[in-house]
């Protein structure tokens, strides 16, 4: 049972890490983690000098979109975002998985969900390739992928023994997630229609109305097929003692994601004694930027100390 209690932090603006010297990483481009009626589901397998032997798959926001042209840059370019701090992790020898996904317009969900957790099926099916540890992957995301790599936490992700396909044998599980400004719970985000309601009504393929939302607790709503998917595709919903241990950062004064999103999510994980800490960052907009243009703050060590607590066997 467990009896670990959440922890909120607020940082105030300090001066983001100098980066770190480090050598030439290689990169495996556009390996293919699975096929979608013919269409190839890609990552880039990002290889650290030295290798600690644990794992990570990043996903980048993108508003669950993707360009439809055929000239689109794929959402797994997102690494090279500063918030990720993909370096840090490289430096301190984690072996980081950046997958693209199906995504909205498109598909809809449960498909980006389903692809978050193929691609850590395949990982573990192939972990002594990329000589990492199976039992110990993280995930990170951020705003949308926020959400799906707090999918990949809360959901069972049992492997379907009777699949044909060897990789579908293993779990979904993940043992580490940071989400940084993540949807969590798409009913109370649906009474927030100014804040990014767009983009999650065409990634959900579901609407509650005006009506529906001023009689939210009605059993009518409730049993109505749009709450339902709502509240499938929210982590929220998900949450048990059994769950990945999470950090959690938002920006308060975020006009994309509304902070309430991580408020939720944080005393639901709380609530079932899943070991949880959640870094608000005061005047943080989405992305964690101030609102004069100052960078954020640092939540990259914490990030990085996350991951080396609950992954790394060497520093138990």
């Amino acid at each position: 049972m467990k009896t670990i209690i959440g922890i909120v932090l607020v940082l105030t603006l300090t001066v983001v890490p100098t980066k770190h010297a480090h050598g030439q990483a290689s990169v495996d481009s556009n390996v293919i983690y699975g096929m979608y009626s013919g269409l190839a589901l890609l990552m880039d397998v990002h290889y650290p000098t030295v290798s600690n032997g644990y794992g990570i798959i990043m996903i980048p926001g993108s508003g669950w979109h993707a360009p439809l042209g055929t000239n689109a840059a794929p959402l797994k370019n997102g690494i090279s975002r500063q918030f990720f701090r993909a370096d840090l992790l490289l430096d301190s020898g984690y072996t980081i998985f950046v997958i693209n996904h199906r995504a909205a317009p498109r598909f809809k969900y449960p498909a980006a969900v389903e692809d978050a957790q193929r691609a850590v099926r395949f990982i573990r099916f192939h972990s002594a390739k990329y000589k990492i540890d199976p039992n110990r992957i993280g995930a990170l995301g951020s705003s949308s992928g926020g959400h799906l790599v707090s999918m990949l936490g809360v959901l069972s992700g049992r492997g379907d023994p009777l699949s044909v396909d060897a990789i579908d044998h293993e779990s979904a599980n993940v043992q580490a997630v940071v989400a940084l400004w993540p949807a969590t719970d798409f009913v109370d985000f649906a009474q927030n229609p100014n804040m990014g309601g767009t983009a999650m009504v065409s990634f959900l393929g579901a609407y509650l109305s005006g009506r529906q939302l001023r009689d939210i607790e009605s059993q009518e709503v409730t049993q109505s097929l749009e709450f339902q998917i709502h509240k499938e595709a929210s982590p929220t919903s998900h949450v048990s003692s059994d769950d990945a241990p999470f950090l959690l950062v938002h920006g308060d004064a975020d006009d994309v994601v509304p902070f309430s999103q991580s408020e939720l999510f944080h005393e639901a994980l709380s609530a079932a004694g899943v070991p949880v800490e959640f870094i608000r960052i005061p005047g943080g907009g989405h992305g964690g930027r101030i609102a004069d243009g100052t960078s954020a703050p640092d939540y990259f060590g914490p990030m990085l100390n996350w991951f080396d607590a609950h992954l790394r066997i060497d520093s138990k």
